[in-house]
């Protein structure tokens, strides 16, 4: 009988894992992380040399958010008072989600430069995706819980 090769795939694939990924921009190294909120989507990327610029959806926050908003995204940043530049690009949901799906994707990326941080971040609810979404309707009903009006006779 003819021996078989036994080539662990599985070995392989654990070691790709294992090692960290540079990943380079053309404006240089960044740290990504992905922030959550209902519907809406923050991919965000830290860059390491920056002026404390964030941009959003390839405009400027100014232009995207409005103030209550902008100062809910800065949130991270002002606790930790640091300077670095942010990209962000936002899918879905409104603006008030975007806005926390923008301060739960920072808070990450601030979190992989300083691990020390997790516990104010924690404290402050940065970091905890909030998942409260829209109930479905149910049938039967006329909405999630609204139910037809009874009429007796």
């Amino acid at each position: 009988m003819a021996e078989k090769k036994t080539t662990k795939p599985a070995v392989k694939a654990v070691e790709k894992k294992a090692e960290k990924k540079t990943i380079v921009s053309p404006e240089g190294k960044f740290v990504p992380a992905t922030g959550r909120r209902k519907t809406a989507t923050a991919q965000v990327r830290l860059f390491q040399k920056g002026t404390s610029k964030i941009t959003v959806n390839g405009k400027n926050i100014e232009e995207y958010f409005s103030a209550a908003e902008i100062n809910t995204v800065n949130r991270p940043i002002e606790f930790t008072g640091v300077k670095y530049d942010f990209s962000i690009t936002l899918q879905g949901g409104g603006k008030k989600g975007q806005a926390d799906a923008a301060q739960n994707g920072i808070a990450k990326t601030l979190l992989k430069v300083n691990p020390e941080w997790r516990p104010s971040f924690r404290a402050e609810g940065w970091l905890t995706r909030d998942a409260r979404r829209k109930e479905r309707k149910k049938p039967g009903l006329k909405r999630a819980r609204r139910a037809p009006q009874w009429a007796k006779r």
